[in-house]
Formats: C-alpha cells, sequence, structure tokens
C-alpha cells in the first residue's frame, strides 16, 4: 500500500466583524501603548493608594551622575538594578539623558507631554468603540458562546494537562481540531477580553479627575488614583506578554496560515488522507 496523499482543505475561521476589529484592536493598542509611556516619563513612579508617596513607589525609574556619566536605574520593591541606555536613562542625539522609556518606544519620540495624551485619548475612544462592537456582534452571532467559551470536556484537568505538555512540545492541533480554540486559547482570549481590558479601562477611567467626579465610585473601587495607574500599568504590560506569546504561537503554528485566517477568514486544516491507488501490474 502507498503512502497516502497529503491534502489541505480551506475552511472559514473568522467572521469579517473579527478580523476587522482584530486589526482595528491591534493597531489601538499599539499606539495606546507608545502614547501611554510617553504619559508615564512624565512621572516615571509608580505607587498604590490615594496620593504619590514620594520615595516609596513600587516602580521607579531614574538616573544618578557618576564619574564615568550618567547610570539609569530601575527599582522594583526593593531591588534596584542598573538600566543605562534603555529605562532611566537612555541615548537622543548619542547624548545619555533622564528619561524613563527611551524616545524609540513612545509617541511622540519627543517630550510632548500634551500631544501624548491627545493620541492616547483619541485611540482610548477607538478601542472602547471598537470593542463594543466585537463584543455586541460576539453575543448576536453567537461568536463568544460558540468559539470562546470553552466545554465541559475541555475544562477537564486531564484535557487541560495534555494541552500544556502538547504546546511544551510544540505540537499542535492538526485536522478536525484544527477547525476550533483549543482550551490554552480560549482561556487566554477570555482572561484578555473579559478581565485585563475591561480593567484597563476602568483604571483608565479612574485616572480622569472628570470622570472621577461623574462616576466617584471608581475611586473607591481600585483604592485611589494611584493604585489605579499602577493597576493599568501592570495590565497593560500583561497585555504586552499575551501579545509576544501570542505572536510565538502564530509563528510555530503556521506563519502564513494564520495570518491568512485573519486577512481572508480561511484557514487551512489537514483533510482526510486518500490513499493512492495500488499500481497494475508488474513494475518494470
Amino acid at each position: 500500500m502507498s503512502a497516502p496523499r497529503p491534502q489541505k482543505l480551506l475552511v472559514r475561521r473568522h467572521s469579517l466583524t473579527v478580523r476587522i476589529t482584530h486589526w482595528i484592536n491591534a493597531i489601538s493598542l499599539c499606539l495606546l501603548l507608545l502614547s501611554g509611556l510617553q504619559i508615564f516619563n512624565a512621572h516615571p513612579q509608580l505607587y498604590f493608594g490615594q496620593q504619590s508617596n514620594f520615595g516609596h513607589s513600587w516602580l521607579g525609574m531614574g538616573a544618578y551622575g557618576a564619574a564615568d556619566g550618567l547610570h539609569g536605574v530601575t527599582k522594583l520593591g526593593p531591588f534596584t538594578f542598573d538600566t543605562t541606555g534603555f529605562l532611566g536613562a537612555s541615548r537622543e542625539n548619542h547624548t545619555l539623558v533622564v528619561r524613563g522609556f527611551p524616545n524609540w518606544l513612545t509617541i511622540p519620540s519627543t517630550r510632548y507631554l500634551a500631544l501624548g495624551r491627545r493620541w492616547h485619548f483619541f485611540f482610548a475612544w477607538v478601542f472602547a468603540i471598537n470593542g463594543a462592537i466585537y463584543i455586541a456582534s460576539g453575543v448576536i452571532g453567537g461568536h463568544l458562546k460558540r468559539d470562546l467559551a470553552p466545554t465541559l470536556d475541555q475544562l477537564k484537568p486531564r484535557h487541560v494537562l495534555q494541552e500544556v505538555w502538547d504546546h511544551m512540545r510544540l505540537r499542535f492541533p492538526k485536522g478536525e481540531e484544527a477547525r476550533r480554540y483549543n482550551v490554552l486559547q480560549k482561556g487566554a482570549y477570555l482572561g484578555v477580553v473579559a478581565l485585563l481590558l475591561p480593567i484597563m479601562i476602568l483604571t483608565g477611567m479612574t485616572m480622569s479627575p472628570s470622570l472621577d467626579a461623574t462616576f466617584p465610585v471608581l475611586l473607591d473601587l481600585f483604592g485611589g488614583r494611584q493604585s489605579a495607574r499602577s493597576i493599568h500599568f501592570i495590565t497593560a504590560s500583561l497585555i504586552v506578554l499575551f501579545f509576544f506569546v501570542h505572536i510565538a504561537m502564530v509563528v510555530l503554528s503556521g506563519t502564513w496560515n494564520n495570518v491568512r485566517s485573519m486577512i481572508t477568514g480561511r484557514y487551512a486544516v489537514e483533510a482526510a488522507p486518500t490513499p493512492l491507488p495500488e499500481p497494475i501490474g508488474d513494475a518494470p
């Protein structure tokens, strides 16, 4: 018997709404991050509580002068790290300057807090409206329940552990299994959509004095504006981590197949193999 001929079948995986909102989210989050770092640089210290407790930040970036030049330092809890050239002190026009995040990681690249806030607030609205469209479409069209809600079988500890083990060995679903999100994908996507993004939006609202006046419960909910700022930074950092893991999984499981599915909606899966016909008679 000859080896079966491998076949690929293009299946519909992502709707037009999912694809459009995905790319708008990706662009908006990127610009929100870069403009947010510009805002952070205005005071590169984070605290918990109602007010800034100078000298008692849990995260801080700064610099000090020494005989050999400027040194950037980053403080995380009781630990201090020399981060010269990246955090605390980075190069601008070939000269080390005091700056939280470097200019190549901020929008705008120059120190321009007012413009950074305009970028941030504009794309915050774009992101919020786009997210509302995604959620509404997902509920009405059944995408959230059908594609993102894990089944009872997927939630069984044995199944979850098997998925973790398969991913550690870079063994990804094939055939019919590849048509659907696995439990790790569903957990990650739901964690971002239902937990991290809402918290990031609410903490961003809490840092606005005008919104605090309209919704004073926000300050009580997050323990003060400085706590909200810290939680906002933490959730943004977790979303950045999700982004890097997401990109790694896209590349490792098939870059073109994954990117194509988010552009055209079509995803290639392995179809049931068709055996090659047996040769008739003796080979010459």
